[in-house]
């Protein structure tokens, strides 16, 4: 049977995952690479992990104690020298899908949360978001239930930017004086004839 896509040997297999890793900016485990890879339908998982020890033994790629890989600089160099052999939907697709990772692990690594019990049995719930420079904001709610709790950290997670927003634009509007003055120089409602 005809294979159809543009990963046919375990050189192009290599050559991919070469250029995957050049790109990534943090190290990935080897589920991650092969979904970070797997932008033909000729690529199989078993194809990527038959490739990872070859090239740790070859010196492209180093496997750090959690199982997660980086790349070498002899893997950078040859990899800089064979990624051209790519096809370009490929390439494209991968740097797409790496881009990606390397947004949603350096977002992850700014937002913290931690479900703390107490001792009346409820849950705190402290939620941070951070930048290059350190933290941004820092916030504690209760929560009844550890499963509220997780609801709350999860919700946090995946909204924080918004939250931080929502919050900064209303402290500073309620800091404005010229906003306060505006609100309380609103006219009063004019009471009805029957009052």
């Amino acid at each position: 049977m005809e294979r159809h896509g543009f990963i046919h040997s375990m050189m192009d297999v290599k050559v991919l995952i070469l250029y995957v890793m050049a790109r990534a900016l943090y190290p990935v485990g080897a589920q991650k690479i092969y979904e970070l890879c797997y932008q033909d339908e000729c690529l199989s998982y078993f194809d990527v992990c038959e490739a990872l020890p070859q090239m740790v033994a070859s010196g492209h790629l180093t496997q750090g104690a959690d199982g997660t890989y980086t790349i070498t600089e002899k893997g950078r160099e040859d990899g800089a020298l064979i990624e051209d052999s790519l096809a370009y939907p490929v390439s494209q697709r991968a740097s797409q899908a790496v881009e990606r990772f390397n947004r949603d692990v350096r977002r992850d690594s700014l937002i913290h949360t931690e479900v703390i019990p107490r001792k009346d049995g409820d849950f705190s719930v402290v939620m941070g978001l951070d930048d290059e420079k350190g933290c941004l904001m820092t916030l504690e709610l209760m929560a009844p239930t550890q499963q509220q709790a997780r609801k709350l950290a999860n919700a946090f997670h995946d909204n924080a930017e918004a939250i931080f927003q929502t919050i900064l634009t209303d402290l500073l509007y309620e800091a404005e004086p010229s906003a306060r003055k505006n609100a309380k120089s609103a006219p009063e409602a004019e009471p009805s004839e029957n009052e």
